[in-house]
């Protein structure tokens, strides 16, 4: 797979004159994804070079952050049992009572420590939760940590995470990784074709040297890794801004949305929330009970308890693990009676929704652990070597120049309209649900018409000279 442009050792100098008529459409196609390899390879390769560099450190943050926060994460010693989930709340309310909580995470394992999740905290980001690590064996506090999102990401990988998804940059800084994205699977896509139509004998790796020993490399480790990159863009998109949201769109349209527990309760609670002092977790029958309730439905371990928003709400408890099996299974709990009033399975979830919950926890290295998150490693750096053989490619073939050579336009005009007419529709239609692809696309059209009529009148005047 070729990042920049690569051709054959047979192929002519390109110039800026159109391409000479060939026989058959697929030498001109072939011309054509060559010509679209050159600009995306040149110009988004940069973009693509942050996304790996950011997504290596991230896949490695997991087991990092389990060294760095080891303290707070794991209990001093194992008890003989664990006190009540309500005493170990009590316990982070009197450590830390600012705030209210917003959630509680039970200790999932007998190393565990529990986590008591606290929003509305000075100083903390408001899109973050102050997070109190509670030993469930004693109640005592072994401290609190700033946390992000759905997985827990502690302050190390919460950086490296926002980092790799906007730079650090806010919501506009997600167009960078939105962008590259959009383009990853279009340019391996586009490297695949060029070099399985490559001569067999042009593929060799072994007794080669210069830019022919460097092309050999980049395309077959590019072959191993195109799937991957085909699933890191698609599952990368999923969760996009613009293309996101058009995937949502589509979801729901089709009734393939992930399902939600109703978390209205059964009836006039409103004295059961008012029992409750200000920013506690305890409503009505109490977090013990509401536990019990989710236990009975078959809700094991690890789970998060969301206390009532307001009075008329009940408590919900779900399933947190993204691991392979998934437990992601919800119930809701009203708080003046404890018993459930709305369960969802995630066996029930449609198709379309399975597969988005298992491409993301696979994209973000927690569907299988360790060996997923060395596997996005992995293609993080093959990704890196790729870009780097790419250039080095496009600076082999212009002999040191500046920019290397163009290589040559007018090969769409020799493409069939059979095929070029619904090659054209597809790409539209794709640009239009991947805006971020789409548009660059029409600039390098753009910009490749303008250098196009430059370079024709160059010629004429250079020719009438």
């Amino acid at each position: 797979m070729s990042i920049a442009p690569s051709t054959t050792a047979d192929e002519a100098p390109e110039a800026a004159a159109p391409a000479p008529p060939s026989r058959g459409w697929a030498p001109p196609l072939r011309q054509l994804v060559l010509r679209l390899h050159f600009y995306a390879g040149v110009f988004v390769a940069p973009f693509l070079l942050v996304a790996a560099v950011t997504g290596f450190l991230y896949a490695g943050a997991f087991q990092a952050e389990k060294i760095v926060y080891r303290d707070e994460m794991t209990v001093a010693a194992v008890g003989d049992g664990k006190l009540p989930i309500s005493e170990q709340v009590d316990a982070a309310r009197k450590a830390h009572p600012e705030g209210t909580v917003s959630a509680v995470r039970p200790s999932p394992d007998d190393d565990a420590t529990t986590r008591v999740m606290l929003s509305g905290v000075k100083g903390v980001d408001p899109n973050h939760t102050l997070a109190v690590f509670v030993d469930p064996y004693t109640g005592k506090v072994r401290g609190a940590l700033e946390q992000y999102g759905s997985t827990g990401a502690l302050p190390l990988r919460t950086w490296i995470d926002e980092f790799h998804r906007d730079l650090h940059l806010g919501e506009n800084g997600r167009l960078y990784s939105e962008f590259a994205a959009s383009w990853l699977a279009v340019i391996a896509g586009g490297g695949l074709v060029l070099w399985f139509s490559r001569r067999r004998a042009l593929r060799k790796v072994r007794g080669t040297s210069g830019r022919r020993r460097t092309l050999g490399l980049h395309g077959s480790v590019g072959v191993w890794a195109a799937a991957g990159f085909f699933f890191l863009s698609a599952t990368g998109l999923t969760w996009s801004t613009y293309a996101g949201a058009n995937i949502d769109e589509l979801r729901t349209s089709l009734g393939q949305s992930t399902p939600s527990v109703s978390a209205a309760a059964g009836g006039d609670h409103s004295g059961h929330g008012a029992s409750a002092s200000a920013g506690d977790a305890e409503h009505g029958v109490g977090l013990d009970k509401v536990l019990a309730a989710a236990r009975a439905e078959g809700l094991g371990d690890p789970v998060e308890i969301v206390p009532p928003a307001d009075a008329s709400s009940a408590y919900v408890v779900r399933q947190v693990q993204r691991s392979w099996p998934e437990k992601q299974d919800s119930v809701a709990v009203d708080p003046g009676t404890g018993e459930v009033t709305d369960t969802v399975r995630f066996a029930d979830y449609p198709l379309l929704a399975k597969l988005t919950r298992w491409g993301i926890d696979l994209h973000t290295g927690v569907l299988f652990g360790l060996v997923n998150q060395i596997a996005l490693m992995l293609l993080a750096l093959a990704l890196v070597l790729l870009i780097v053989w790419g250039y080095r490619m496009w600076w082999q073939r212009g002999r040191g120049s500046a920019f290397g050579r163009p290589v040559p336009r007018g090969a769409w005009q020799q493409v069939p309209p059979q095929i070029l007419v619904p090659g054209v529709v597809l790409v539209a239609v794709l640009g239009y649900f991947v805006p971020l692809f789409g548009i660059p696309l029409a600039g390098f059209i753009v910009a490749d018409v303008i250098l196009g009529e430059i370079a024709h009148r160059k010629g004429k005047e250079t020719a009438a000279a």
